[in-house]
């Protein structure tokens, strides 16, 4: 069942008199449960998409639905993880998750009991009380997905969220985001612009043309995860995705 649908999607950015089509004709639907990554050359829109689902930005034409109904702002269904990791220095690893519960006045026993589940799940339970200058890039990162994951939004939007990290680390940050997964029953829609990643995380890849945007091609994966990047289909189908992006990337 399709939880979140694309409809005829289009994006124009206006400045000053110059207008620029962005986005053009994109139709797309997402299954509950599912993970969706999006691949494409820089710029293309990816994030702007994104934004689009969770009620930052507005299409132009068409419309976004989660769960049947239209988007038409930011809502708790829905919650963010960027790139750089946007956690309050000034509060906790604890305080930075319960924020959000905060603002929604949930009881603090309430507040307590869902911190330290999320907590136990991206493996942040003996930090709780550490400040943000003490914390690698990855477990920052990992405050910042159990933030967005604490108040039990139905979609989660991440753009490029390791994308700051050196390889070891990203490649542990996806093995934990797997497992994450395997507890939760979030949709997450992923950008990256990491072939692999997507590769080793998705249910389904869409490859955006370059700007303006439309889909080329959805690539559905067939092997379960956890996935062996070092195999020949893996490598194969790595291969394949990697040509058809840097058709996208040829200047013209």
């Amino acid at each position: 069942m399709s939880y979140i649908e694309l409809n005829n999607i289009r994006k124009v950015f206006r400045k000053d008199d110059r207008e620029t089509l962005a986005i053009d004709n994109i139709s797309l639907s997402v299954d509950k449960e599912e993970l969706v990554s999006i691949l494409g050359p820089s710029g293309c829109g990816k994030t702007t998409i994104l934004r689009m689902i969770a009620g930052l930005t507005d299409p132009t034409s068409g419309e976004v639905l989660v769960d049947g109904e239209t988007v038409d702002g930011p809502g708790s269904d829905r919650g963010m993880v960027f790139q750089d990791f946007a956690l309050f220095p000034w509060r906790s690893v604890r305080k930075n998750v319960e924020f959000g519960l905060e603002v929604k006045g949930i009881s603090k026993k309430d507040i307590t009991e869902r911190v330290d589940r999320y907590l136990n799940l991206v493996g942040l339970e003996n930090f709780a009380d550490a400040r943000v200058h003490e914390l690698s890039g990855g477990m920052k990162q990992r405050v910042g997905i159990a933030r967005a994951m604490v108040n039990g939004p139905k979609v989660v939007l991440m753009d490029e969220p390791f994308g700051a990290l050196d390889a070891q680390t990203r490649n542990i940050m996806q093995a934990g985001l797997i497992r994450i997964l395997e507890k939760t029953d979030q949709t997450i829609v992923f950008v990256t612009h990491s072939v692999d990643e997507a590769l080793y995380l998705s249910d389904r890849i869409v490859i955006l043309t370059k700007r303006p945007a439309k889909i080329k091609e959805i690539i559905e994966i067939p092997w379960p995860r956890p996935r062996d990047r070092a195999s020949p289909e893996f490598t194969a189908l790595r291969k394949r995705i990697l040509t058809e992006l840097e058709k996208e990337n040829v200047m013209n």
